[in-house]
């Protein structure tokens, strides 16, 4: 299975090296995890505010379906390069984005936030998980979310959008500032097909009404640059949601 050759992978990577997101930052301390008592399934009842977790009925991530139709929404990726601000808020790798980029939704604006990751995949495509996800957030002036998914599978090589960062990884709760600048629109083809659906957050407090956008196309990964990952983090991924009465592809 996927989770175990993740897992196998991070144990020869630790052998070898022996010879959440939040849009508020590293500082904030959240008490749910992805494992144990506060894990996913306890998470509606951890507090108050996270009830949609629970009983929200457009959930995220969520498994997209063989018959599933491409979107038909009018996507407009205007990303620029940023800094490399590289945060480890304890329950992901994070890097927050220079003001100035943009995704436009059917003509709305959206700013890019940040981006980050998952190890396996959150969303599925036909029951199966791929290896590692990021996540690109953005937010209208309005309020509104919009996330574009992009998933990755196992290559041989390391990918070179993540290698300029991926090798100094931050300890849990620091940031770091790194040299250069990256563009994010060079991790995967803005241009190609996307499943798009309406969602939530993925992370407590679990809020509906994110608009996703899931790439059809897969980018690569290395089993090291995944190890390095969950070495660090470990297995961060909420399990898929039932899709309900929504429409997937719209």
């Amino acid at each position: 299975m996927l989770r175990d050759a993740i897992a196998g992978a991070s144990a020869l990577a630790v052998i070898a090296g022996a010879g959440f997101w939040s849009m508020a930052g590293a500082q904030e301390v959240h008490h749910w995890t992805y494992q144990g008592e506060a894990g996913p399934a306890n998470w509606g009842e951890l507090e108050e505010g996270y009830a949609a977790c629970a009983v929200g009925l457009e959930q995220s991530p969520i498994d997209i379906p063989a018959d599933a139709a491409m979107s038909e929404v009018d996507l407009v990726f205007d990303y620029r390069p940023t800094a490399l601000h590289v945060v480890n808020n304890g329950h992901t790798i994070q890097l927050d984005y220079d003001a100035g980029s943009t995704l436009a939704v059917d003509g709305k604006a959206y700013s890019v936030l940040q981006f980050h990751f998952h190890v396996p995949s959150e969303h599925t495509v036909e029951g199966v998980a791929s290896p590692l996800e990021m996540h690109i957030v953005h937010r209208a002036d309005d309020g509104a979310l919009a996330v574009v998914g992009v998933l990755f599978d196992f290559a041989a090589a390391d990918n070179g959008f993540l290698a300029p960062f991926w090798s100094d990884l931050p300890a849990a709760g620091e940031t770091v500032d790194l040299p250069g600048e990256i563009n994010v629109a060079d991790a995967f083809d803005p241009a190609g097909g996307r499943y798009g659906y309406r969602g939530s957050l993925t992370t407590p407090p679990c809020s509906e009404g994110v608009s996703w956008f899931v790439m059809a196309g897969h980018q690569s990964v290395s089993t090291a640059q995944v190890a390095a990952f969950v070495a660090l983090l470990g297995m961060n991924a909420r399990p898929t949601q039932e899709p309900n009465a929504r429409q997937i592809g719209g």
